[in-house]
């Protein structure tokens, strides 16, 4: 066998990664098209936000919003959600089955417009490519903040003055690093509130405190996704709780954790680093018990699954309440 052929990372049954760069993903990617016949009450579309890397976004909108402006020809503005697809920044993409479906119930239950953010991913195109590219679309979803942007649903139904960030456990990552880099940039982007589902943070500490296979996993998945890192998984990219976080651009957040994740911790340290540092917002856990990482994604169907859906518009709705005291 070639040397270039032999593996480097065996992380079947997900996928393969061999010592020339190439990975072998083992899961079937489905994509899923966007349809303006209504799911749930939602209609979605798809929309180019960087021309010369090909990369696109789904754009989800309660059908009844549609319906109303054609009749009353007044355009309804909704609060609006940017969100990031997780899969350790190797896996899913924004248009797989489960996030589709997640987004719908998202929307139907809160009554946003959401936008489902597609980005490169590691190892073809490692860290920081996922965060240039995330930052790329938030960035085009701000060219509409006049009302004269590329797309006229965003122009017509976007709310620039609710404005979400969320992800999952690598997208919840990404979310996080988009709202600190909005505050650096001290420029017109600005969110009233994020989630992060299950956060993809780890350090040094909480892998020193697993087994050895569970260790050797996890920081193989970063040497894979971030080859170029000199500090390992001590990079402020991953080690997200021993970073400033004084500089976060929104007022409210929400951690959910689950019981049965390894990573649940450091969510947890997450939220108390946020009530230590002087950031000045309001933050709160919530904890599923007996449940693992991003159970939400992989079992839509189940109760607890419905249960977070339901505590996640709650938390869109009470901040868009708060605001407009």
């Amino acid at each position: 066998m070639d040397s270039d052929q032999e593996l480097a990372y065996d992380y079947s049954p997900r996928f393969r990664v061999y010592k020339n760069g190439q990975i072998q993903r083992l899961v079937t990617e489905t994509f899923v098209p966007s349809s303006l016949t209504p799911q749930n009450g939602v209609v979605s579309k798809d929309a180019v936000y960087s021309p010369e890397k090909n990369l696109s976004l789904r754009i989800y909108l309660p059908h009844q919003t549609l319906e109303t402006s054609e009749a009353n020809k007044k355009k309804k503005k909704l609060p609006l959600l940017i969100y990031f697809h997780g899969g350790a920044f190797i896996m899913e993409t924004a248009f797989s089955p489960a996030y589709n479906t997640f987004l719908t119930s998202t929307v139907s239950a809160a009554g946003c417009i959401a936008f489902s953010v597609d980005y490169r991913r590691a190892p073809e195109h490692p860290i920081p490519i996922p965060y240039e590219d995330s930052w790329d679309a938030v960035k085009w979803i701000f060219t509409h903040v006049a009302g004269s942007g590329p797309e006229d649903l965003v122009n017509d139904h976007a709310d620039f003055r609710r404005v979400f960030v969320a992800g999952d456990s690598a997208g919840a990552n990404i979310a996080h690093h988009m709202a600190i880099r909005a505050g650096e940039e001290n420029g017109s982007i600005k969110f009233s509130g994020m989630t992060l589902f299950h956060p993809f943070f780890f350090s040094k500490a909480i892998l020193e405190e697993q087994e050895d296979g569970v260790r050797r996993y996890m920081e193989g998945i970063w040497e894979i996704v971030c080859p170029n890192s000199k500090k390992g998984v001590e990079d402020p990219w991953i080690n997200v709780v021993g970073s400033d976080l004084s500089g976060l651009e929104c007022g409210r957040v929400l951690v959910m954790v689950a019981g049965k994740d390894l990573l649940a911790r450091e969510g947890r340290v997450y939220a108390e680093k946020l009530e230590e540092c002087g950031w000045g917002g309001r933050v709160e856990v919530v904890e599923t018990e007996d449940e693992d990482h991003v159970f939400h994604i992989r079992n839509p169907d189940s109760d607890n699954a419905r249960l977070l859906v339901q505590r996640f518009a709650e938390f869109l709705r009470q901040v868009c309440s708060d605001d407009k005291e």
